[in-house]
């Protein structure tokens, strides 16, 4: 069994950002003007934290800016199942992102 595969360099650049979340649990990275003509591919991490579990996802995403939501949660333990709380903003933590051309 034969395998082939192609790769195909991204036309644009990669830009790094690192952000820290405000009381709404929210982090806004805006990209140098003329970088991306639409909407970039980005990807995330968060800083590790003493505090329960975290979730992030882009609730906006232009050619100008990503935004994150950052939530968290802890969890809890009802008749040997664990159960996951309400997330709530998760304010103060640090948030990097990578950001390419698609």
């Amino acid at each position: 069994m034969s395998t082939h595969g192609g790769y195909t360099p991204t036309s644009g650049g990669v830009e790094r950002a690192t952000g820290v979340t405000d009381s709404n649990g929210r982090v806004t990275f805006t990209w140098p003007a003329g970088t991306f003509t639409v909407p970039p591919v980005v990807t995330h991490a968060i800083e590790a934290a003493s505090v329960g579990v975290r979730t992030a996802r882009i609730i906006s995403n232009t050619a100008a800016a990503t935004t994150f939501e950052v939530l968290v949660t802890t969890g809890v333990t009802v008749l040997g199942i664990s159960v996951l709380g309400p997330g709530v903003p998760a304010q103060g933590l640090t948030v990097h992102a990578h950001a390419a051309a698609p």
